[in-house]
């Protein structure tokens, strides 16, 4: 299988992919559609072998757990909801893991809410957990944490959920597949006349009012909430598809170019609109003053190490935003703090191999990574 030039994916370096309840789950049976798997999973090691990071955000845990625990048809209390999740979350990790295993892919679980994305702290520690395991050659697999969250349940938000992970780790591009090829001018299923959209640029007023509600009532999600993870993606510079993967083999439609699908494409890629968000900051946290190497470094495009700081102003967090000056206090860049300015000033002026027994934990070897550094 070689992706098509026509394909997106076919340079797609970070990839994630969101898989909708309707479509992983049979909904006469309430099981996993074990021949479905079967071809996602031979795609997904495809893009592995071919260097393609791939993280799977997974749906399909609460209809799975409601079947096992033989729970009636019809709305689920929230409790019952959070159960159906515990007991489904199981059989979904070890679907996917034995999915994997046979091509010798290591599967990881996580389990996120949206808070997970959105609360500083716990966003750095998600973000670089996936970070560790995609560098490890693992696939994470994502779905909430349905046991603890109470919206996320009521509102079924794992498309937003896929686009604050494709944010997160800097995806490049993020496919939602659904039991829909793609954005309708209207719902195509009760107007014929609807007008397929194939490609999107920026999410409008107009395209806005083109969501409709969910058709499938194993489904959660709906249009709605695939344009809300549209404009959360394209803001973060990543692509996002959105396609119709009810066929076994759906992803390597997609990653041929063969299958329809509605792409929304940004202006920037994920580094650079991750940058624009650092350099309009309007308030930064505290000041970094650096040596005259750590000038000569930055200038050259390299991290900012703890050697290289002098002075450390502020109360700051880790990733909080901070600016970079010279002695003379000329600013010379703005970045993401990787350490609390309590541990910063222990290891101001160290080297990067000392910081494990100042500190007594081992962080990353440099104070601002160039990834999260804009020069000035």
């Amino acid at each position: 299988m070689t992706p098509k030039a026509s394909s997106p994916l076919a340079t797609s370096r970070r990839l994630v992919v969101k898989i909708g309840s309707s479509i992983l789950v049979d909904e006469a049976r309430g099981e996993i559609r074990r021949d479905w798997l079967d071809a996602l999973t031979d795609d997904v090691a495809h893009l592995h072998k071919g260097n393609c990071e791939v993280v799977l955000v997974s749906s399909g845990a609460i209809r799975l757990g409601r079947t096992h625990l033989k729970l009636a048809a019809g709305p689920l209390k929230l409790e019952e909801s959070q159960a159906a999740a515990a007991t489904g979350q199981i059989q979904l990790a070890h679907a996917y893991q034995a999915a994997l295993a046979r091509h010798g892919i290591t599967v990881a679980q996580v389990l996120l809410t949206l808070d997970d994305s959105e609360e500083r702290r716990r966003y750095l520690n998600a973000r670089q957990t996936m970070a560790t395991l995609l560098g490890l050659k693992a696939v994470p697999v994502i779905n909430e944490n349905d046991t603890v969250a109470t919206d996320e349940i009521r509102f079924g938000d794992n498309d937003r959920l896929g686009a604050r992970v494709a944010e997160m780790i800097s995806a490049d591009t993020l496919v939602l597949l659904s039991d829909i090829d793609g954005l309708y001018t209207s719902d195509p299923r009760s107007n014929a006349s609807a007008r397929f959209i194939p490609e999107i640029r920026e999410i409008t007023p107009e395209i806005e009012a083109m969501g409709g509600s969910a058709a499938s009532e194993m489904s959660n999600g709906g249009m709605v909430t695939k344009l809300m993870a549209g404009r959360i993606a394209m803001a973060a510079g990543c692509r996002m598809a959105i396609a119709d993967g009810r066929a076994v083999g759906a992803l390597g439609a997609l990653i041929d170019g063969t299958a329809r699908c509605s792409w929304f494409l940004p202006e920037a890629s994920p580094l650079s609109a991750r940058k624009k968000w650092i350099k309009g900051s309007l308030k930064t946290a505290g000041a970094l003053t650096v040596d005259d190497g750590a000038v000569r470094a930055l200038s050259a495009g390299k991290s900012l190490l703890p050697a290289g700081v002098t002075t450390i102003e502020g109360d700051f967090k880790r990733g909080d935003v901070v600016d970079v000056k010279d002695r003379a206090g000329r600013l010379l860049a703005r970045g993401l703090v990787a350490y609390a300015a309590e541990d910063a000033r222990r290891i101001a002026g160290r080297k990067s191999a000392e910081i494990e027994r100042l500190l007594g934990f081992r962080g990353r070897d440099e104070i601002v990574h160039r990834d999260d550094l804009v020069v000035e």
